[in-house]
């Protein structure tokens, strides 16, 4: 690795930590075990380094660097993204192509840990995990590159190093447009998973997260003194009817199987608490688990709006955004990856992983090739404090690092050597 990374001191020995091989699970060829003992240190102090040098949405210009650096250095050839803040890289060759993803972008939060690695980098901190999901496929694209030297890869394993997930409009749609699926057979990838201890992995089948669009909606009319309210068009009462309504209406006009949730975040409307104003706005998110649902909720959303607001007087405008949509995990791509982890960790240490209501823009991915996500366990064991992401104190036990690259290097063989999808 660079030698620009160093492991900070933490009075305890990186390597002699490394998780073995869990009792009763498989070792892999190549010796994966012993090829994380001697690079486990370093993948640490990747992932350390990213911690403290953040980078925000569309500007991880210095995290793809890396990226490119290390795997040329191990021989392989990557290619950036036309913006020079992603990371495309093959590694093997043959008609089968098995893609793994992992996202670089960090948070606008500032780092309230006291940690040696603590980020740098004022008002921005990888509090979502992407510092931890890099090193993993980095150390993924490492190890089956000495396995592709050894002619032990059957087929070729495409690394996707994506900018922007945390951010409208995502960076998923920047990698397909660049070739990312290119003869792509089937797509994997990870979410730290703070809920979960660390050794455990958390697998669905289906729904796995929402789709998550926003919503603005701006209502406009004749303002007015609150003592003489039927001389206007009373904006903050039709705000009031929007906001407890819409969401009331949209629950009994959608299969309540399809997940649907809306809820406001942001309203606003004058200022004077004697005067009726002349515009309002309320801003808000639709989630739902349902892939036609969530097709159709644009124009029922814009309906059931305009038909709330049109007995108040008000005039009205819905903006309607589309953000990602859902996480729908493939049925043969999660047996594959639970599988495979159960192969790489023991199968007792394979969950069930819970629905969330959270989007995430992998989703692009499976609107054009089967696949799934699932969750790595990053949970400190005896630790006090119960982290959950895009939290300014979340930190990992960096453990996970070492179990994440046994799992995606497993699930990239068991996904070559598998039938078609």
């Amino acid at each position: 690795m660079t030698s620009a990374l160093s492991v900070p001191s933490t009075g305890t020995s990186l390597t002699s930590s490394w998780p073995e091989t869990p009792p009763g699970a498989d070792p892999l060829p190549g010796q994966l075990d012993r090829w994380l003992a001697s690079r486990g240190a370093e993948l640490v102090a990747v992932r350390r380094h990213l911690h403290a040098h953040p980078e925000l949405s569309n500007q991880e210009f210095e995290t793809a660097a890396l990226v490119a650096r290390e795997l040329k250095k191990a021989g392989l050839s990557p290619r950036m993204l036309p913006k020079g803040n992603g990371v495309i890289c093959d590694i093997g060759s043959g008609d089968r192509v098995i893609a793994l993803r992992a996202d670089l972008d960090a948070l606008p939060l500032p780092d309230t840990k006291d940690v040696p690695y603590r980020s740098t980098v004022d008002g921005v901190c990888h509090a979502c995990g992407h510092d931890v999901h890099t090193t993993v496929l980095l150390g993924t694209g490492l190890a089956l590159a000495q396995l592709a030297e050894k002619d032990e890869l059957p087929g070729r394993v495409r690394l996707l190093f994506q900018p922007a997930e945390e951010q409208m409009p995502s960076g998923a749609p920047e990698v397909i447009a660049a070739g990312g699926l290119r003869d792509v057979d089937a797509i994997f990838a990870l979410h730290c998973a703070p809920q979960l201890p660390v050794g455990l992995v958390g697998v669905r089948s289906g729904p796995f997260t929402a789709a998550a669009d926003k919503v603005e909606v701006r209502v406009k009319g004749r303002g007015g003194h609150t003592a003489r309210p039927h001389l206007t068009a009373d904006l903050v009462h039709a705000l009031g009817r929007v906001i407890v309504d819409v969401p009331s209406l949209l629950d009994r006009r959608v299969d309540a199987r399809a997940g649907i949730s809306m809820v406001w975040g942001a309203v606003k409307a004058g200022d004077a608490a004697n005067t009726i104003p002349g515009e309002g706005v309320v801003r808000g998110t639709v989630r739902v688990l349902n892939r036609d649902a969530w097709r159709e909720a644009p124009e029922l959303v814009t309906e059931l709006v305009h038909s709330v607001v049109a007995s108040t007087g008000a005039d009205v405008e819905v903006d309607y955004i589309r953000g990602v949509p859902p996480v729908i995990n493939d049925r043969l791509a999660t047996a594959i990856i639970a599988g495979a982890a159960g192969a790489a960790l023991g199968p007792e240490r394979v969950v069930e992983a819970e629905i969330s209501m959270g989007g995430e823009d992998f989703s692009f991915y499976l609107e054009n090739v089967p696949g799934t996500m699932i969750r790595l366990g990053v949970g400190i064991p005896g630790s006090d404090v119960k982290f959950d992401i895009h939290q300014s104190a979340f930190d990992v036990d960096e453990r996970s690092i070492g179990y994440g690259v046994r799992v995606m290097v497993h699930t990239a063989l068991a996904a070559l050597q598998a039938g078609a999808f």
